[in-house]
């Protein structure tokens, strides 16, 4: 069974973020082992080489590297990755489990809300070793409006991009592979834009606010 690791960058109850990868989690496929990452507002600061670590990054460490795959969604603040996920990740390029691992994003807001935080993200993945998967990378614009009181989204499209990508994760092969050039790479996120896309019962899509 394929293992994905979903790793919201926030610590806000209510968090659209956490919201679309709890419904990840809810709705994944058949044949795949899908966990929402509950500890980040619980691991300690960074130390470099600390040995033993804290009983919640061994914790951490030990899920990312039984994970095959992690999906990472996470505003910006401040221009950038917000301090707790970079925390995270900090952690986990010192004790080296992003080396070779397959990774992708989901965007859940406009374009130009959250590009500092993306481009830090992809930065420290590929410093790490990860293996970012650009066509599993996907913006879709969502309403806050549609998290219902189980902190999940109400959005059949949202189901649809979840559902391409945790299959584009799972085909992701073992080796890696070279990557195209950085103007190549810059036009093949997919965007899902809401001036684009159809209706659904009778209502227009609204974007997060």
């Amino acid at each position: 069974m394929t293992r994905v690791l979903l790793i919201s960058g926030s610590t806000r109850d209510g968090s659209l973020h956490s919201a679309a990868l709890r419904t990840a989690a809810r709705f994944a496929p058949p044949g795949l082992d899908v966990t929402l990452y509950p500890g980040l507002a619980g691991l300690p600061a960074f130390v470099p080489g600390l040995t033993p670590p804290p009983a919640p990054v061994a914790q951490l460490r030990r899920l990312v590297a039984a994970a095959d795959a992690l999906l990472f969604s996470t505003p910006e603040y401040a221009g950038g990755l917000p301090g707790s996920l970079k925390n995270l990740l900090d952690w986990l390029v010192d004790g080296g489990e992003l080396t070779g691992r397959a990774a992708a994003w989901l965007s859940v807001v406009e374009p130009g809300r959250d590009e500092g935080a993306r481009a830090g993200l992809e930065s420290v993945l590929e410093h790490g070793g990860a293996r970012l998967l650009r066509p599993a990378c996907v913006r879709l614009p969502l309403d806050i409006r549609t998290v219902d009181e189980q902190g999940l989204i109400d959005d059949p499209r949202l189901l649809t991009a979840l559902r391409d990508m945790l299959q584009a994760l799972v085909r992701a092969p073992a080796e890696r592979r070279p990557e195209p050039s950085w103007q190549v790479q810059s036009s093949l996120y997919p965007v899902v834009s809401p001036a684009g896309m159809p209706r659904f019962g009778g209502t227009p899509f609204r974007s997060a606010q």
